[in-house]
């Protein structure tokens, strides 16, 4: 019997954390050999720490992104970032790049050639998930946390003056009852600020935000509602601790409510399923969900690199589907393709799409008019329908 009433956590970060910091640059560099070539190949890891950046990873693209165009894109994110700060600075950091040539061995798996289709680009699982517990069909724990952050960065961002620096974290734990989220029992966040503004005026600079994400009625208890619990948050940033590619995945996903492959997703390009399976099953997951054919749906996929089919399509509604689940894995595959090159393809992944996606969240956010996060279209909803 599953648990109906319970508490659960979620938590976010922000796009000056030290692990997305290094997300937002290994992406930058994606974007930047996918606009000069979208068939480049590229696998960049990103390290920063106190006024150092360091790049590593394997690429196959033009000739003109080079390292020195790969120092100025990072310099540009930072600076995009917001960090201007003496122990970290987009000007004053040294930059280090150690990118070289992919893999022979890895680029004749992942090419197509002859009768050989393009395979995936490394074996692994990935899952995608929605659910009805927001508009976006994404948990509420996640989306609330995710959203919190991105009202403050906005308010930092449109104010020359503001005493919010670019690091921060929140976390948002709901009540649970009959399965359905009903209140927030506390609410966590903690923001870099100016030496200037003590830890009361943090807190009431905060509160409107989340008052503004959660629900009407949904604020926490007074004493739960906890901002920079140790008082001082002024060293922040990679100058306060050290950033990594990959390192925030369950941020990037579900917030730890539904399965994670372990896989990160920033600095791949879209032939590293990785990435682009992890997109499409979330793609085909909120379809399902949009469709009304179930109220929380989880699928896996399964790939081998150098094959191109996945070797599994796992589809699980939990209890909550209104049609036959072997059936529904049927037919989410008639109509998606999903080969490494067909959910590339269906998707239109080969576009630098990817910077934006490298905080708050890779899903939950609205679809752009250039093709970002295409992902998160319900455009099988009529055909899902039509098939049941």
């Amino acid at each position: 019997m599953s648990l109906k009433n319970y508490l659960f956590t979620s938590e976010s970060v922000s796009e000056g954390h030290p692990d997305k910091v290094a997300d937002r640059i290994s992406d930058t560099i994606v974007d930047a050999f996918l606009a000069a070539d979208p068939v480049s190949r590229v696998a960049v890891e990103t390290l920063c720490t106190t006024n150092l950046i360091v790049l590593a990873g394997e690429v196959r693209g033009p000739d003109t992104v080079d390292h020195a165009l790969m120092e100025k894109a990072a310099r540009d994110a930072v600076k995009d970032i917001g960090y201007e700060q003496e122990g970290f600075h987009w000007r004053d950091a040294k930059v280090q790049v150690y990118v070289h040539s992919q893999s022979a061995d890895i680029a004749q798996g992942v090419d197509a050639s002859g009768n050989k289709d393009e395979g995936a680009g490394d074996q692994g699982i990935m899952f995608g998930f929605a659910c009805t517990e927001t508009p976006e069909l994404m948990p509420a724990p996640i989306q609330y946390s995710h959203n919190i952050l991105s009202s403050l960065a906005q308010a930092r961002h449109s104010d020359p003056k503001s005493l919010l620096g670019p690091d921060a974290k929140s976390q948002v734990t709901l009540e649970y009852r009959d399965g359905k989220p009903v209140r927030a029992t506390s609410v966590v966040v903690s923001h870099q600020h100016a030496e200037s503004i003590g830890q009361d005026e943090m807190r009431e600079l905060v509160r409107p935000h989340v008052l503004k994400v959660l629900p009407e009625g949904w604020m926490c208890p007074e004493e739960a509602f906890y901002v920079n619990p140790t008082g001082r948050f002024v060293i922040g940033g990679p100058d306060g601790d050290c950033g990594l590619t990959g390192r925030k995945i369950i941020v990037d996903t579900y917030g730890g409510s539904a399965p994670h492959g372990g896989g990160a997703f920033s600095g791949k390009d879209p032939t590293k399923v990785d990435r682009s399976a992890a997109y499409a099953a979330r793609y085909l997951a909120k379809n399902v969900v949009a469709a009304g054919l179930a109220d929380k749906c989880v699928i896996q996929l399964s790939y081998a690199i150098g094959v191109s089919r996945p070797l599994s399509v796992y589809v699980n509604t939990y209890e909550s589907g209104k049609v036959d689940e072997a059936k529904l894995s049927d037919v989410l595959q008639q109509l998606m393709d999903l080969s490494p090159r067909g959910i590339r393809t269906h998707l239109a992944l080969n576009k630098a799409i990817y910077a934006r996606t490298s905080a708050y969240g890779h899903f939950g956010r609205t679809p752009t008019a250039d093709g970002g996060f295409s992902w998160e279209k319900t455009d099988l909803v009529d055909k899902l329908k039509s098939a049941f």
